[in-house]
């Protein structure tokens, strides 16, 4: 699966659930680390409309690749702090100079590649936010049909969707504007981060939460 897994379940791979401290069942993937229980319960999978947090995910997805969750996320407030909080257009004007001196940052993973990808992907998504009004607008159509969702959301089933056919589509539309660093795996932890997907395992206690929110949300 693409949820940020380092741990093994404890309670059976086929449910995919531990037992934290507070005798509440969860997904396996933050296992006891508090700032990944603190992400899992309160970020992971529930529905975003904010651009800047959709800039900042897909930007800090790429920087993932190769890496754990858990080091980017460690990472989290030191990449905000580089990247001006993610804020679109300051991003789109940064020059050469700017990813010398980001190369240079210990706070940060020090990939000039994904560095300049930033950057790249922040001109882009001015361009894609002057064609369809958001960022939020655009994502939230690539929001996978009833049909392709799994009947069962458990650890067997989440490591086998590792990519599915509309994170694909998601990943060669955004390859066809000039972004880079999206495929299809790295569009799909987006999907699943931002809430386009509910995939916390069946009868973690965070799953009936991220519903009811998604139920909720106007989507853009």
């Amino acid at each position: 699966m693409t949820a940020p897994a380092s741990h093994s379940p404890s309670t059976g791979t086929d449910t995919g659930l531990i037992l934290g401290n507070d005798h509440q069942h969860r997904c396996w993937w933050p296992g006891t680390d508090k700032a990944y229980l603190t992400y899992h319960d309160r970020e992971w999978g529930y529905p975003v409309d904010n651009d800047i947090r959709l800039f900042e995910k897909i930007c800090l997805e790429g920087f993932q690749a190769g890496l754990s969750w858990l080091t980017i996320l460690r990472k989290r407030d030191n990449f905000r702090r580089a990247f001006d909080g993610f804020n679109i257009e300051r991003v789109a004007r940064y020059t050469p100079k700017d990813i010398d001196r980001l190369v240079q940052d210990s706070g940060i993973v020090r990939h000039r590649g994904k560095i300049a990808s930033v950057i790249n992907n922040a001109q882009r998504a001015c361009a894609l936010i002057e064609e369809t009004g958001s960022l939020a607008a655009y994502f939230w159509q690539y929001e996978p049909p009833t049909a392709e969702r799994p009947s069962t959301c458990n650890h067997a089933v989440l490591k086998a969707l590792s990519q599915t056919p509309t994170s694909r589509r998601l990943s060669k539309d955004l390859k066809q504007r000039g972004w880079s660093f999206v495929g299809p795996t790295t569009a799909y932890a987006f999907m699943q981060a931002m809430g386009l997907v509910n995939d916390h395992v069946e009868g973690c206690v965070i799953r009936p939460q991220v519903a009811a929110a998604r139920q909720q949300f106007q989507r853009p």
